[in-house]
């Protein structure tokens, strides 16, 4: 994957889309297909608009939109489940590895030069890449940041796995496509249908997912258009009969499909669909053997299932050491059994076929009867939708909100206001944040004062009003305080900080405290991680853009040290494996930036690279960990720390050998075999009898390699004491105790 330079900006807003849905009929379904593709997928490659867009907030005031993205998604009335969330994040990570083959990297920091492109491995992390052009542009600018492709891929994949919740409104669907098929008999009684269908699963009981953002929902009527088989002209009338019914902005005709296939074609089409249908769309859960949305599922991961069949058979279960949070990570093992080694590594022989043959049948060609004119429809299609509709009835609804809360809320609030001091006498004082409080059970009704205001708030937002939503989040912070709604404080408090950095010119300091108590009251009150993990990286993500490298540094870690409570005592916190693998991610994250302050942290970054490389292993992550493993190596390789380089050496070998890099094993596992051990007779006999097992295994590969040279025992001569003969003073004792037994000899008279 390449060097990432997205900036801070950038993530945030690609993290907070408006959300669109889409219906479609069965008939325009079959001609997405074709592409084996349906239709949120046809159009996700061109939902980011290359123009700006304009509206005017309730001031009247002009409002630039730069670079937005929009989201589009099937209707699913079912929450993303949290096994499939787990197992996606896990499978991301596992995909998500370090490119072979790039030119190794060496970074000076005071006596250390770290080789990040560790050749043992062929590890790279591609942040480091030109580091030094890289660092200067980090210490010159607020703008970009820096970070490892697979936490990237996590990342992204966490922010799109969050499910819709009541306390906000930034996941709540804004609009509904509604698609049809220009093939169908009765087109505009196909587009009634389906608004009624939508209209039921929004206003109906039956449903309480998805979440939507108003009662009125933009409805926005497509029609699929298939040129290879349809009647064009029918498609035009119909389209007219469309724009009469539902105005010129409410509806569209989208022509694809300009070719019937793509064999004997010789032009060759690029295939943008590729790197988004590689990523679960968790709002369509369709789990079934014709999605290609389905195909990471459906892959055995050599990294992360292999190894859990291999972590069954693994020394731990041997050595009596169990493997949880509480065997310290520089703690020594002393296996007892070496032949488990051949159990997990005939676990991973055996796997793998199944593995490679699932790889080589899961390439789909997508879009094969599109072209490039093809390619222009969509996204001006989308750019259409966007311009002409969306943002025309967010700017509407905006100004409805404002509308709504300068006549209710006022009045509301002083009547409460006043009705409150004429029965208590005075006004009750604001509890600390600080205090416990039971807020559970606490929902706003959909039409109080202050949803309106956290509506209000997201929608500016979502379009990149910074000013005007920092000011909706810190009065709706101020009421929910007031209410003791701990769980919608939390949220205004999280946003209202990411709005006043996001705010042009940056006005105002970025609040760092105001995430500091989300993160706490997310954690501590609600027993919600997810939120809290959330607001953590949205948080560390501004601090490290700020060079606060320490501040994220501390905040990461905080979050990977706390974390084990929570699970613990709360019943929505996730399991041991996913709680391992976020650890290992923000330990990984907070070396980097130990290693990125101005007077860069080695020996800290070193000592929290094998931390993340203890929690990629407990999540079953071997090759994240192998690669933690290798690049704290080179930190306290030569520096008298013997007894952690063993550790390391013997956990770089035992891990590369479950990955069946037999000769990094075997060089691991010779490293530890040295003259001046400082480990005891035991540990030295079981270091050896791991490495003559791995040998024996490598030998076993390559009988004709040369015999190993094995440090032999030295002997100090000046240490050294030879007794010749007998000890006399020891056989006169000897003497006397027998004779002092036996008076009269052995045998008696």
């Amino acid at each position: 994957m390449a060097q990432c330079l997205q900036s801070v900006q950038e993530f945030i807003q690609d993290s907070f889309v408006p959300m669109v849905a889409v219906l479609c009929s069965e008939d325009a379904e079959k001609v997405t297909r074709k592409n084996n593709l349906n239709f949120s997928e046809l159009v996700r490659p061109f939902c980011r608009l290359t123009s700006e867009g304009h509206m005017r907030d309730p001031n009247n005031q002009i409002q630039v939109i730069k670079n937005l993205k929009i989201n589009i998604s099937n209707i699913v009335t079912q929450p993303p489940q949290p096994t499939v969330i787990r197992k996606m994040l896990s499978e991301v990570v596992s995909v998500s590895q370090p490119a072979d083959g790039l030119v190794a990297n060496v970074i000076t920091a005071g006596d250390y030069d770290l080789n990040i492109s560790d050749r043992s491995i062929k590890a790279s992390v591609p942040w480091y890449n030109n580091w030094k052009e890289s660092l200067m542009e980090l210490s010159t600018s607020k703008f970009f940041t820096a970070t490892t492709p697979w936490f990237e891929a996590y990342r992204e994949n966490f922010f799109q796995s969050m499910p819709a919740s009541d306390h906000e409104f930034l996941n709540h669907y804004l609009a509904c496509m509604l698609v049809v098929s220009s093939r169908e008999a009765e087109p505009v009684e196909q587009f009634l249908k389906l608004s009624q269908e939508q209209h039921q699963i929004q206003h109906s009981n039956e449903y309480s997912y998805p979440k939507w953002f108003i009662p009125n929902t933009l409805k926005y009527y497509v029609l699929l258009h298939d040129i290879s088989e349809g009647d064009e002209q029918r498609a035009d009338s119909v389209y007219e009969e469309m724009k009469q019914r539902y105005g010129t902005q409410g509806c569209y005709l989208l022509k694809i499909n300009s070719r019937s296939s793509a064999i004997g074609s010789d032009e060759q089409i690029p295939d943008p669909w590729s790197q988004y249908l590689q990523k679960i769309n968790f709002q369509n859960q369709d789990f079934n053997d014709e999605s290609p949305s389905v195909v990471i599922n459906s892959k055995n991961i050599e990294n992360s299932i292999n190894a859990e069949e291999a972590d069954e058979l693994d020394f731990s279960s041997k050595d009596g050491v169990p493997n949880n949070f509480k065997a310290h990570p520089l703690q020594l093992d002393h296996p007892s059994d070496p032949g488990g080694h051949l159990d997990s590594l005939e676990a991973l022989k055996c796997t793998a076929p199944v593995s490679e043959a699932k790889k080589q049948t899961s390439v789909t060609t997508h879009g094969a009867c599109l072209t490039l004119n093809d390619h222009d429809r969509i996204r001006q299609f989308i750019q259409e939708f966007t311009f002409r509709g969306l943002l025309p009835h967010i700017e509407k609804t905006i100004r409805q909100l404002n509308d709504q809360l300068v006549s209710r809320k006022g009045l509301s609030r002083s009547l409460f206001s006043a009705t409150k001091k004429w029965f208590s006498g005075s006004k009750v004082p604001e509890k600390s944040i600080n205090e416990p409080k039971n807020t559970a059970g606490l929902l706003y009704p959909p039409e109080a004062p202050e949803l309106q205001i956290r509506k209000m708030a997201d929608l500016c937002f979502l379009v990149q009003h910074y000013d005007l939503a920092y000011s909706c989040y810190h009065t709706a912070k101020k009421d929910f305080l007031n209410d003791q709604a701990m769980l919608y404080a939390a949220g205004a408090l999280e946003m209202a900080a990411i709005s006043a950095f996001l705010q042009p010119g940056a006005p105002r300091p970025y609040p760092a405290h105001y995430m500091d108590t989300a993160i706490q009251t997310y954690k501590d009150m609600c027993k919600n991680m997810v939120l809290a993990e959330r607001c953590a990286l949205l948080s560390a993500e501004v601090l490290k853009s700020q060079t606060k490298y320490s501040e994220a540094a501390t905040l990461l870690i905080r979050m990977t040290s706390e974390e084990e409570s929570v699970s613990v005592s709360s019943p929505l916190a996730s399991c041991s494996e996913d709680s391992d693998l976020r650890s290992a991610l923000l330990l990984e994250q907070a070396a980097h930036c130990f290693i990125n302050m101005r007077s860069p942290m080695v020996r800290k970054f070193a000592f929290h690279m094998i931390l993340a490389g203890h929690r990629y292993s407990k999540a079953g992550q071997k090759r994240h960990a192998l690669r933690c493993y290798c690049q704290a190596m080179q930190v306290y390789k030569g520096k008298g720390w013997s007894l952690a380089e063993d550790h390391i050496n013997f956990t770089i070998g035992r891990q590369s050998f479950t990955l069946r890099q037999l000769e990094n094993a075997v060089s691991a596992f010779r490293h530890i075999l040295i003259n001046d051990s400082k480990q005891t007779a035991s540990q030295q006999g079981t270091f050896l009898r791991e490495y003559l097992y791995v040998y024996k295994s490598v030998s076993q590969l390559s009988p004709e390699g040369p015999l190993p040279q094995l440090p032999l025992p030295c002997i100090e001569s000046s240490a050294t004491r030879v007794f010749f003969g007998h000890d006399r003073r020891l056989a006169e004792e000897t003497s006397r105790r027998l004779h002092h037994s036996y008076p009269h000899g052995p045998y008696g008279e």
